[in-house]
């Protein structure tokens, strides 16, 4: 076989690989892909072009080496590298996670309360014995010898003592789950690989509940396992042979019920089943009807069981597009009150049930709004509204385990406030800061500022963004661009340590909240998706566009970023307007979308026909896709300067699509603009493990962000 890779000397030229014409015809429309062969993952040739892209993207940007030391440096001193989070109560235990200074992953740990009213969580220091502390699982210890570790399942039950986890040391999302006793340190004979992460105990603390995937990475099947037999012997408790649903397994916080959540992208069907019962059968709470979503919450109102329902299903003849919340007998789910009607300003995300009251999670005006509902002995009280007084930010309930509890833990944060944790009275409406993220090194939030701007898309659309920079930066800035618009995931204000080192350095940090994401609601999202895609595109570059034509950047100093399906959204611009752009960064870019929702075997696949529409069913969907496909609409023009990043062993966007993409550019585009690929040899879609290796891959990135927009 002849090498993929053209003779080199040195230095490194850059690679060019070798086309093997593959024809793909679908509707009467042939495409030809050069490329295809680079699917093979373990075929030496593929790899020998993969380590040869690596080789040229390493020669190509080792200037920035110091750069990216001197970023990486700025990371780790700004971080609190030794540290512990706030305790967590759960039954006689208060739980909590240890960081240390030069260890990679995190430590679980767990104290004892000091009584049955101990709801205070207790002050730890790193400085001080904590008094009666076990460790429950280092894992730091469980990923010595591995170049990747991921943990998965970490599951304790209610009495304490058994714990169950799982890992994944590949980077493909298949866990192996272990058992360990707590009282006495030791692992369990019982060991179950080949699992989805998740896991949960029946209130028997002997059942264990966990998933596994189909060969398309699909959570398709619930097992129960009793802890002490074998594997073989368990059973199966559901299957849904529908490829276009996955399945979840959980249980209500009041842990009275254990629950299957099935769900396509568009329709819901779950089960419940009494946690006291786990070898009994589980039955439909509702059941699926196309295109209705719901979710479930147990709680208890004035005395009796109802299931909270959160839908999207019709309320008085018209679609609740934004969710309405509506109450239930256990007994009978179809006899429903409602609670909340259906808003248009209002998108209702989350309803959260404890025994004196509910926690809602919602949206209005692109920002996060959290609420509590305090439960009467006559029902439902007066529901109150948390206010905070940045112009941007993020709130949402934190880690909060038992169900009795008189304080509901949240978070917050924003561009420019480090991550706090506070505990919320429900009685008294106090909020009580318990800890906010250290940032070293003096950091001083009244140093920057963030605000809320709009662009107007093409079809009169107002689209938002949101900015942050450090105070004193003039305009025309460097900028990065940062968008996604997919799966109805929203991309709220957060703070980050890293991206001081951008912002110091009078970069200017953007997101565009384009259509396809959740920051405006429902119609948001299905503005952006199936046969409306485009608009999460041309959304994007009429950001950027009102962005320049302000005055705020101009195209010499403007980098635009995205990953996964936001690197879909990368690769489509790059098409549209690569003039307008600096430099493009793509993260596990989707963006040989076509070919992959094409192919029902490979992972996730058919899932996704309801997000991107089923091509080989419908030739409108397939020319639809056809025409905004960045690999397939690669063109002879000049691209900016673009890096690529990788993992080899992603299930979810194929290391492939990135390594055609890259191919196709280098045969077909003009221009001198630099073109890089790097694929990492031993990660999966989440890219390398370690917080140290992660702050290098992130300083890798921003080092040559800022060499492109001439910010360094």
């Amino acid at each position: 076989m002849t090498s993929s890779v053209t003779p080199v000397s040195s230095p490194i030229a850059a690679p060019v690989a070798k086309k093997v014409p593959l024809e793909r015809t679908h509707h009467g429309d042939t495409f030809v892909d050069n490329y295809e062969w680079l699917r093979e993952k373990d075929d030496p040739e593929v790899r020998a072009y993969l380590e040869a892209e690596n080789a040229y993207t390493e020669q190509q940007t080792e200037h920035l080496a110091p750069l990216r030391e001197t970023i990486f440096q700025e990371i780790k001193a700004r971080t609190q590298e030794t540290d512990l989070s706030v305790p967590s109560r759960m039954g006689q235990w208060w739980y909590y996670s240890r960081s240390f200074e030069g260890k990679q992953y995190g430590v679980q740990c767990r104290c004892p309360i000091s009584g049955p009213d101990d709801w205070t969580p207790p002050v730890l220091s790193t400085d001080t014995e904590i008094e009666g502390e076990q460790v429950l699982l280092d894992s730091n210890l469980l990923a010595e010898g591995h170049d990747f570790f991921s943990l998965g399942a970490f599951s304790i039950t209610l009495d304490g003592h058994l714990l169950a986890y799982s890992v994944d040391t590949a980077g493909d999302e298949r866990y192996t789950l272990q058992f360990k006793d707590l009282r006495t340190g030791e692992l369990l004979a019982d060991e179950i690989p080949g699992t989805a992460p998740g896991a949960t105990w029946s209130v028997d603390n002997e059942h264990v509940f966990y998933m596994t995937v189909d060969e398309a990475w699909r959570p398709d099947t619930v097992w129960r396992h009793k802890l002490g037999t074998a594997q073989s012997e368990d059973a199966q408790v559901f299957h849904e042979p529908d490829e276009r649903f996955w399945v979840g397994f959980g249980s209500t916080r009041s842990e009275k019920y254990l629950m299957i959540w099935i769900g396509s992208k568009i329709t819901s069907e779950i089960r419940c089943l009494e946690s006291d019962d786990p070898e009994g059968e589980f039955r439909v709470v509702l059941p699926r009807v196309d295109g209705v979503e719901y979710s479930v919450e147990h709680a208890v109102v004035a005395g009796e069981d109802r299931f909270l329902i959160l839908h999207n299903g019709d309320v008085d003849g018209v679609k609740a597009e934004n969710f309405t919340l509506v109450d239930a007998p256990v007994a009978d789910p179809t006899d429903q009150r409602t609670l909340l009607a259906p808003r248009e300003d209002v998108r209702l995300e989350d309803a959260e049930a404890f025994a004196g009251h509910l926690v809602l999670s919602y949206r209005r005006e692109a920002l996060t709004r959290l609420a509590v509902w305090p439960l009467t002995a006559d029902g439902y009280g007066e529901l109150r509204e948390l206010e905070f007084d940045e112009e941007l930010y993020s709130v949402g309930a934190g880690s909060n385990p038992e169900w009795t509890g008189p304080l509901l833990r949240l978070g917050f944060t924003s561009f420019i406030t480090p991550s706090r944790v506070y505990d919320y009275d429900v009685v008294t409406g106090e909020l009580m800061l318990r800890k906010s993220q250290p940032v070293l090194g003096g950091y001083d939030p009244d140093d920057y500022e963030q605000h809320r701007d709009w662009a107007t898309a093409a079809d009169g659309t107002k689209i938002p963004i949101s900015i942050v920079q450090r105070k004193g930066v003039t305009a025309p800035a460097s900028m990065l661009l940062y968008g996604y618009g997919s799966y109805e995931s929203s991309m709220d204000p957060g703070f980050s340590v890293a991206r001081l080192s951008l912002l110091d350095r009078g970069v200017v940090f953007v997101v565009a909240h384009v259509r396809g994401g959740g920051e405006m609601g429902r119609h948001w999202y299905d503005n952006g998706k199936m046969l409306t895609k485009k608009n999460t595109f041309t959304d994007f570059v009429d950001c950027a566009r009102h962005l320049i034509g302000a005055g705020r950047t101009t195209p010499a100093q403007l980098v635009a970023d995205g990953g996964s399906a936001g690197g879909l959204l990368m690769g489509a611009v790059a098409n549209l307007a690569p003039e307008l752009f600096a430099g493009i960064l793509a993260n596990v870019p989707f963006v040989d979308p076509l070919t992959s929702i094409l192919d029902p075997s490979l992972p996730l696949t058919v899932i996704e026909w309801d997000e991107w529409g089923n091509p080989l069913a419908d030739k409108g969907v397939y020319e639809y896709m056809r025409s905004y496909s960045p690999y397939e609409n690669v063109a002879a023009k000049d691209y900016p300067a673009i890096l690529a990043i990788t993992s080899i062993n992603d299930t979810r966007v194929l290391y492939v699509e990135p390594a055609k993409w890259v191919a196709a550019l280098r045969a077909t585009k003009t221009g001198d603009a630099p073109l890089l690929l790097k694929t990492e040899m031993s990660a999966g879609h989440g890219g390398v493990s370690g917080r140290y290796e992660k702050w290098k891959e992130v300083a890798f990135e921003y080092a040559w962000v800022l060499a492109t927009v001439g910010a360094m």
